[in-house]
Parts: structure tokens; C-alpha cells; sequence
């Protein structure tokens, strides 16, 4: 009843009160919104003249940031006061760009890592994702070979349904007909019949497959070695990453490779000269 009469003799008084206490509630989150915007990038951007993953670490696991600061990265560089070009990526955006100071002389579309994890049993665990912070160009390929890890056979196997089998060097697998082994530097079948033929180089989704299992050639001979997946150029990153081309144009744009970043070979093949070794890569 008394709060009948208050909303009765005194409503718009106490709906002005409320209204008021309402935005400024909403305020109030908005101002603590934008004060943790400015942070991460006056932080962000610490972090980039020091070279130091310690901050950025620190400041997105405080302020629960997991997206990018693109305002930051674009209008405060990150190799500014030495004017050293240097490459941006953003895994949000599905974008690269190569800069010097503020000037963008390079951007193109890429695909990042796919986040998703692989559980090979005894084989091992992998996760597929593309390290975030700051990397150095440890080397430049033109035609790079892929020697793919064992990762890879472990998923053909899985998406095909069948077993894994190690083959090491000099080691025969029976086939019936013959067996299977190395020989120069090749993975070959040596018929019952003395007849020997080498099984060649390595072509993605068509692995060698032997009893129901994919074999896993040994390190070094040719059918570990895939050209063409990589595309026409590759700057390596070092660990097993890098930015390069691809055989599959139409994933462009999307979160789906094992943790490396990739471009179209005609944009890959445009950065490729421009780029240094020692260049330093931010991947965000």
C-alpha cells in the first residue's frame, strides 16, 4: 500500500529517480568499457617497442581481451621508431599487413589456424593452432616441399578409417606380393618377382596405404616430401610455421589450416621480394 501511495502522490519524482539511476549504471559500464579499451592499447602498444610478450600476456589475461586492437595496430606501429618494416598479422580479421612506420606497403587476405585438436592415441596430441605474439622471418623457400609430420598421417587415418604404421629405414612391411622398404632415399615395392618400383613422391590424400594402414615414411626419402601444398613461397617463422602460399585458394579468409598463415599464391608471391630475413611478424 505505501508503494501504491509513493507511485501515486509522487510518480514522476520517483520515475525521473530511477531513470536517472539507470543511466547512470549504464554509463558508468560504458566508462569502465572504454578505460579497459585505452589499457590494452596504450599496453599493446608498450609491448610492441619493447618486444616484451610478458605485458601483452599479462594485460589481455586481466582485462579478459582475446580480439584483436586493430586501431592500435594500425595507428600506433610497431617498428615506428626505427622505421624497420615489419609484418602485422590479425586472426580475427584473416588479414596481413606489411608496414614501415605508418605506411601500409602490402595487405592481403589470409587463413590461420583452425584451433581444432587431433587426438592420435599412442601417436601423440596436437593442437592446431597459429602462436600469437611476436616472431622473427627465419628463412625464405621458392617451391617449398612440405614434409608433412606425423600429424598428418595420423588424420588421413582418421578421415579414411584406418590404421597408422611407422616404415623406418631399411625396414620391410609384407604386402602380399612383395614388401615394402627404402632404397636411396625412395620408399619402393619389391615384388616377389625381384622386380622393384619406386612408389615416388608424397601427394596429399593419396599416402601410401598398405594392410588397412597409412604408412608413415621415414624422414628423408621423397615420399615424405609433398610439393605444391605449400604453394609457390614460404617465410618461415621457425618451430614448423610460416606465412606461404597454398593449393587451396578457397580457404582464404577462414580459421582453417594447422597453425601456419597462408595467402594466395599471387599475393604470397608479391610480399615474398619485398621481405627480409630478420623481419619482424605480430600475430594477433
Amino acid at each position: 500500500m505505501g508503494v501504491s501511495r509513493i507511485f501515486s502522490y509522487g510518480g514522476k519524482t520517483v520515475w525521473m529517480l530511477i531513470s536517472g539511476f539507470i543511466i547512470a549504471a549504464i554509463l558508468s559500464v560504458m566508462l569502465l568499457t572504454k578505460t579497459a579499451e585505452l589499457r590494452y592499447q596504450r599496453d599493446v602498444t608498450r609491448m610492441v617497442y619493447s618486444d616484451n610478450l610478458g605485458v601483452l600476456n599479462e594485460v589481455k589475461s586481466k582485462l579478459g581481451l582475446t580480439g584483436d586492437s586493430l586501431k592500435s595496430l594500425m595507428s600506433q606501429t610497431a617498428a615506428e621508431a626505427t622505421n624497420q618494416p615489419y609484418i602485422v598479422v590479425s586472426m580475427a580479421d584473416h588479414r596481413l599487413w606489411y608496414k614501415q612506420g605508418k605506411e601500409i606497403l602490402f595487405d592481403a587476405p589470409v587463413a590461420t589456424g583452425s584451433g581444432k585438436e587431433l587426438v592420435g592415441g599412442a601417436a601423440g596430441q596436437w593442437r592446431f593452432e597459429t602462436p600469437r605474439g611476436r616472431l622473427t622471418v627465419k628463412g625464405k623457400d621458392e617451391d617449398p616441399a612440405w614434409v608433412p609430420p606425423d600429424w598428418h598421417y595420423v588424420e588421413q587415418a582418421h578421415k579414411k578409417g584406418l590404421g597408422i604404421v611407422h616404415l623406418d629405414p631399411g625396414e620391410k612391411i609384407p604386402t602380399g606380393d612383395g614388401v615394402l622398404t627404402t632404397q636411396n632415399g625412395e620408399v619402393v615395392k619389391r615384388y616377389n618377382n625381384g622386380t622393384t618400383v619406386s612408389l615416388g613422391g608424397g601427394v596429399e590424400g593419396k599416402e601410401i596405404v598398405v594392410n588397412g594402414n597409412i604408412v608413415v615414411p621415414p624422414y628423408g626419402t621423397t615420399a615424405r616430401r609433398y610439393m605444391g601444398v605449400l604453394g609457390t613461397r614460404r617465410l618461415e617463422l621457425g618451430d614448423g610455421y610460416g606465412i606461404h602460399g597454398t593449393d587451396h585458394p578457397e580457404s582464404i579468409g577462414q580459421s582453417v589450416s594447422h597453425g601456419c598463415v597462408r595467402m594466395r599464391n599471387e599475393d604470397i608471391e608479391r610480399l615474398y621480394p619485398m621481405v627480409a630475413v630478420g623481419t619482424p611478424v605480430y600475430i594477433y
